[in-house]
């Protein structure tokens, strides 16, 4: 199982969560992402920079991400590649996207979408507050937890 984030749009306070988990639990990390990003050196965690591009991240993360891997995104659309694919998609709000919600997160995005392009306003998303960081956190721990606990029924 490896971590892999989409890191241009990912709030600092999250990146920073991910990166001690990571090296906490000894699982790979990598930030996918259209530039550089900087991160502490760790045998745990990795970059990968694509080219610029609205879905270039997106798309290499889609690629490279194999069945039970945890994917850090609120890219919807992403989020649904990645649980098609055997995946988990957490938002930084600590919302897991599952194979129950994905498709009506999809429908309302879309439909979102097509409001605002025929004009109409459908407000902004909430300022990211302490508890949407919060949440990622328990939610993360949970995640982590369970995948621990599996792997120990497993050996």
């Amino acid at each position: 199982m490896q971590i892999l984030i989409d890191a241009d749009a990912a709030p600092v306070v999250i990146k920073d969560i991910l990166f001690r988990a990571a090296i906490r639990n000894e699982i790979p990390l990598i930030l996918v992402a259209n530039q550089p990003m900087r991160f502490p050196q760790s045998p745990y965690i990795s970059s990968i920079v694509v080219s610029a591009g609205p879905d270039e991240a997106d798309n290499r993360i889609a690629e490279i991400i194999c069945p039970g891997d945890l994917v850090i995104t609120a890219d919807i659309p992403l989020a649904d590649r990645v649980v098609t694919r055997g995946g988990f998609a957490l938002n930084p709000r600590g919302e897991f996207y599952t194979e129950a919600n994905i498709k009506e997160r999809l429908a309302m995005r879309d439909l979102m979408d097509d409001l605002r392009n025929s004009g109409i306003q459908t407000g902004a998303q909430a300022v990211f507050s302490s508890r949407d960081r919060q949440a990622f956190a328990n939610q993360l721990d949970r995640f982590l937890t369970k995948y621990h606990r599996n792997r120990k029924e497993e050996i």
